[in-house]
């Protein structure tokens, strides 16, 4: 849909669309019919028919105007299925073991999408991190130019908060890719004592893990959830920093792409822009998310019928965000000639740190630190340099790293 053309790919649409949705249901469907009959509860035959439904024999329009009668699309598509196939069609189950087990499943797809795209982005971050750990940049802090750092040890410091906040959600992910069976009110009692032996046999079908019915225990998605949010914070960290240094006025990197409708001249960092779009967004919909885990009793009102939307679009936002920022730089334009314009155009200010520690041996801090900053001003004005009007030997900015080589290498270590 061209509202939502940002805020997702095509490859997430396809995912979270009605025809996956309902192929991920039928799958829940079928796996529970093929349980069932190995362990004798219904016929070979109801199994085999069931299994056989495809997606395209249901009309997800009708369901979903049927499901405003219910507040679920499950009664209507059971409904359908039943017709299409056996009355032994969700036999003992319940509707949120359907929602929430496709989903489920919808969402391991997910992780396998985000997990190749992830290792794109990495590659890249390492590989224009290795090839600049010599460019030398003006670090910035609130906005304002500091002492030296090399673009390689900032690429390495956007790599380290992707591979970590990676690390946390990759784990979320597994923990919450669990089988969601519990019958009427979580104890498949419509099953008599076979219950768990039914639903062990169900989870290993789907491939997915095993725990006890989790129907108004909302924490290991809302882990997923949140987790989800802190990845897309660390992809906007880099997307703010991208237009940041894209701007005319700076021109130390640039995006591919980008075009004005309006200005032939202008580049806009438009990956960077989408986004920086959806990480203004993740944060309200896992706020919505971690409102909606207060669920009454056994089944909620409200609450839990709130989340699939929410979900869906937090990891397609979170993909789209991946997407873009990974193009980004895989295509990046740095310019390093621009770089040391910046430094030189500070007129030496970017060591007054280091003058400072060194008038401070003669004249103590405060006099120093005086001293220095009336020596800045000068140098802003030009055109003798910082060390000239001090009458002390500063060396290059190359000189006054620090230990950014030594960080640089351990961030990089650190996240494999």
């Amino acid at each position: 849909m061209l509202i939502d053309c940002l805020g997702t790919t095509e490859e997430f649409s396809s995912l979270f669309s009605d025809h996956s949705v309902l192929e991920a249901m039928l799958r829940f469907e079928a796996a529970l019919a093929r349980s069932q009959a190995r362990l004798r509860m219904i016929p070979q035959s109801a199994a085999d028919a069931i299994s056989a439904v495809a997606p395209d024999q249901f009309d997800a329009a009708a369901i979903a105007r049927e499901a405003r009668g219910s507040a679920t699309v499950v009664i209507p598509f059971v409904r359908a299925l039943t017709t299409h196939s056996s009355d032994f069609a969700h036999w003992g189950a319940t509707s949120q073991d359907v929602i929430d087990t496709a989903l489920v499943l919808l969402l391991a797809r997910a992780k396998e999408i985000l997990r190749r795209d992830h290792h794109r982005l990495r590659t890249a971050l390492r590989t224009l991190s290795d090839q600049h750990k010599d460019t030398v940049m003006l670090a910035r802090t609130l906005m304002q130019p500091a002492s030296p750092v090399t673009f390689g040890y900032k690429a390495a410091l956007w790599y380290g908060g992707v591979a970590r906040s990676w690390r946390s959600l990759s784990q979320s992910f597994d923990e919450a890719l669990l089988l969601q069976f519990g019958g009427a009110s979580g104890t498949l009692a419509a099953y008599g004592d076979r219950g768990p032996v039914l639903a062990e046999d169900l989870a290993k079908e789907l491939h997915l893990g095993f725990a006890p019915p989790w129907h108004t225990q909302r924490d290991r998605l809302a882990a997923l959830v949140a987790n989800l949010g802190i990845y897309t914070g660390s992809l906007g960290k880099i997307a703010r920093d991208v237009t940041l240094l894209m701007q005319f006025e700076v021109g130390e990197v640039s995006e591919a792409g980008g075009g004005s409708s309006a200005m032939p001249h202008k580049r806009n960092p438009s990956l960077s822009a989408i986004a920086l779009a959806t990480t203004a967004r993740v944060p309200g919909l896992v706020g919505a998310y971690l409102a909606a885990m207060v669920q009454e009793h056994e089944r909620a009102a409200g609450p839990w019928q709130s989340e699939w939307q929410t979900i869906a679009e937090v990891v397609c936002a979170t993909g789209s965000a991946l997407d873009a920022m990974t193009r980004s730089i895989e295509t990046l334009e740095v310019f390093p000639e621009r770089m040391r314009a910046n430094l030189d155009a500070t007129g030496g200010a970017v060591l007054s740190e280091k003058a400072a520690m060194l008038l401070a041996t003669q004249l103590g801090r405060d006099p120093a630190q005086h001293k220095v900053a009336e020596a800045v001003e000068k140098a802003r004005q030009g055109p003798r340099r910082l060390e000239e009007i001090l009458n002390i030997e500063l060396g290059s900015a190359e000189d006054y790293l620090g230990s950014s080589e030594i960080f640089r290498r351990k961030l990089l270590d650190d996240a494999e």
